[in-house]
């Protein structure tokens, strides 16, 4: 696929705040179509959205009636609450959907946005993980599962479908004008920590991670990419930059407040997110700067000014 204004690109998920950030970097040089069940505020006019599920039959007359030069899949469901059925049902036959199209109607290039939580937060871990360690991170938190499963089915279309390019990204944790739980987690001001532990954390910002997408659309780009942002920092770094006040409790401490949160429905984070800020879960992205030509441009002052910036993407 050229990087010409007469590309083409499906963009899945455009709805959510990462979506709408893709989509708004890549108007300026392609012609965009995007998908989602949910409504669509604040995007260029130019950019043409269609109201539909990507598991029902109606999307099978988006591919028939375009050609697409690359689909950039983020179609995926991030909710704790969701009920495993629906998880299952949304993220894996929706994405096994999308990809059955894509080799039918011969689009040439997909990337799929996964994540580095698929490698799990374990006291075992190597400093840095690369793309070839296991996917540990369903072990203690089924919400992770299905991710896991996605992942693992886009590499194996990978190698069974090799006249496409296949990018799988998995970058850590996005902060910043996003409503994911690590931006919400750092927006508190009495975050929950864990006595005696204080791990080491990646972080990275929503635009470099777009970057990456952009770069992952030049021809002959195809594979898994860790993406990383600036120099791993303690969490208690990170908390101290935002001049927060964690609440250090011992961790059956931590496990019982979560529980009754998540059961009083006063908070989204179930108790294996308990692990998270625990233990470390790092990535060595040097394959994608290597590949891709990535370099982010965001360090970790820039990224943390934009936690409480309102009003978010």
């Amino acid at each position: 696929m050229s990087g010409e204004s007469s590309s083409k690109i499906l963009v899945t998920g455009i709805a959510g705040h990462f979506g709408r950030a893709v989509a708004r970097r890549l108007h300026r040089h392609h012609t965009i179509l995007g998908i989602d069940r949910r409504e669509v505020p604040g995007l260029p006019k130019d950019i043409e959205v269609l109201n539909l599920d990507i598991r029902r039959r109606g999307i099978e007359d988006v591919f028939r009636l375009n050609s697409f030069d690359a689909v950039v899949h983020l179609n995926i469901m991030h909710d704790p609450r969701a009920r495993q059925e629906t998880h299952h049902s949304f993220n894996i036959a929706g994405t096994q959907k999308i990809f059955e199209l894509c080799a039918r109607h011969e689009v040439p290039k997909i990337i799929v946005l996964s994540s580095a939580d698929v490698y799990g937060p374990h006291p075992s871990n190597n400093q840095l993980l690369t793309e070839d360690a296991p996917l540990m991170g369903g072990q203690n938190f089924g919400a992770i599962r299905d991710l896991i499963a996605l992942d693992m089915y886009c590499n194996t279309f990978f190698w069974r479908h090799p006249e496409i390019e296949t990018v799988i990204l998995r970058p850590v944790h996005i902060v910043g004008r996003v409503d994911n739980a690590p931006s919400r987690y750092l927006r508190l001001e009495r975050p929950i920590t864990i006595l005696g532990f204080d791990p080491m954390v990646q972080i990275v910002h929503v635009e470099d991670v777009v970057t990456a997408i952009e770069e992952s659309l030049h021809p002959g780009v195809r594979g898994v990419y860790n993406l990383s942002g600036p120099t791993p920092v303690p969490l208690s770094e990170l908390l101290r930059r935002l001049d927060r006040r964690p609440l250090r409790v011992p961790e059956p401490v931590a496990r019982a407040m979560l529980k009754a949160g998540w059961s009083l429905k006063v908070t989204d984070w179930p108790v294996p997110e308990v692990d998270h800020i625990k233990y470390a879960c790092m990535v060595d992205d040097s394959r994608a700067r290597r590949d891709l030509g990535f370099q982010h441009r965001y360090g970790i002052d820039a990224i943390l000014e934009e936690v409480d910036a309102k009003p978010l993407l």
